[in-house]
């Protein structure tokens, strides 16, 4: 950091013209895992990136992809897990690769088979596509990998979390052996190191911080409650953040029913799980994006595929499954270094889930009562993993007991 240069894109090999935009879209500073990653990958080196949501990773692959097809012909393939993802990636890449002649496409599954073959035989550059899907037209042969020369892994881990190890493994063996590999992930379990060894040829690691580290502007609240007891809780938050707000749910049934008692609460809202149509997807996130909605339902499916700068709270209505979920989910606030704020509901026989994230994340969760809700309604967890903190002053406190 001693460096100048290294405070700006300037100075990380990008190329004249690649500056004059970033310039014009005014990304003047480069985050870390930018600063780390770009040099090498513009190089044609095979890269490990490993870093939280939040933290700038879609450019720091689409600067050097963009850059390095502009200089060789051939082709680009970003796999991701999600739509929501995918359809993310294609926004950040159209800010650039356009402007220098590199067109992209995004093979997803729940679109129109025919419109993705017609736009395939164009011969885009740069594909962005989801695994189930490009294997869908890698059986059909309206698609060839031959030419692809440069490869992008997003969010690893959650492409494996998901069960997509066998697609992935299929489209490693179908590319070329004479590639470049970039492989980004939140974290490193064993499937993506053994893929990063078997795969990779002598990858440069990149890690900008370690898994369950959180954004440093990101407060939380842990309100430990009666079943019966959410709802009017939510009702008592939602009064009190003006803001929008991302709520999560853990099966789709409770995003329904959880939407569905928002709008009764008089709150525009919107859901977001895997039996809404990919339309209805994208119309839900684009309202929450603008404005038209205030609060958007989700399942996991979001928790990588919202880029939404500037919500105001995330607000788990049921805890994850898994701690890693929690801090995927809670990271869609808190980005790019401004403030966020994440607040749990969990049931008084949830104390290991809760003892499992704060090992993760390396703290306790503030506990945290509502002066609005009869004190009673509240619990402490029996023999806390760690002695709560004072609260913000926002909510009446009760200590573990």
């Amino acid at each position: 950091m001693d460096n100048p240069s290294s405070l700006t894109f300037d100075g990380l090999g990008i190329s004249p013209q690649l500056l004059e935009i970033l310039d014009r879209l005014k990304f003047i500073t480069p985050t870390p895992i930018q600063q780390k990653a770009i040099l090498p990958a513009l190089e044609g080196k095979d890269l490990v990136g490993i870093a939280q949501t939040g933290t700038g990773k879609t450019l720091a692959f689409v600067i050097p992809l963009v850059q390095r097809l502009t200089q060789k012909k051939s082709r680009g393939l970003i796999l991701v897990p999600t739509r929501e993802l995918a359809y993310q990636v294609e926004e950040t890449f159209h800010k650039i690769g356009p402007v220098l002649g590199i067109r992209s496409t995004v093979i997803i599954g729940g679109a129109s088979m025919n419109e993705q073959i017609r736009a395939l035989r164009k011969n885009p550059p740069v594909i962005i596509a989801t695994p189930g899907r490009l294997i869908d037209h890698m059986g059909q042969r309206t698609f060839s990998l031959a030419e692809t020369h440069m490869l992008v892994l997003d969010e690893a881990d959650r492409m494996l979390d998901m069960g997509f190890l066998p697609q992935i493994q299929r489209i490693l063996q179908a590319l070329p052996k004479e590639r470049q590999t970039l492989l980004f992930s939140a974290t490193m379990p064993q499937d993506v190191a053994r893929i990063a060894s078997t795969y990779m040829r002598l990858p440069i690691n990149v890690e900008i911080a370690p898994s369950g580290t959180l954004a440093e502007k990101l407060t939380q609240e842990l309100f430990i409650v009666k079943k019966e007891t959410k709802n009017g809780l939510l009702n008592k938050l939602l009064s009190q953040y003006r803001g929008s707000v991302l709520i999560f749910t853990r099966t789709k049934m409770g995003a329904r029913r959880v939407n569905r008692d928002i709008r009764a609460m008089g709150y525009s809202g919107a859901e977001i799980h895997s039996e809404r149509s990919l339309s209805q997807r994208r119309e839900a996130l684009e309202g929450f994006k603008s404005g038209r909605y205030r609060v958007l339902v989700a399942t996991d499916i979001a928790a990588r595929g919202i880029d939404v700068m500037g919500i105001e709270l995330v607000l788990n209505y049921d805890l994850p499954e898994d701690p890693e979920s929690y801090v995927h989910r809670i990271g869609r606030t808190g980005r790019a270094g401004h403030p966020g704020h994440a607040i749990s509901f969990a049931s008084p026989d949830q104390v290991s889930d809760v003892r499992s994230i704060e090992r993760l994340i390396r703290m306790a969760l503030p506990i945290s009562e509502h002066a609005e809700i009869p004190r009673e309604q509240f619990f402490a967890p029996i023999r806390h993993s760690f002695a709560p903190r004072r609260s913000r002053g926002r909510h009446r406190r009760r200590l573990g007991r």
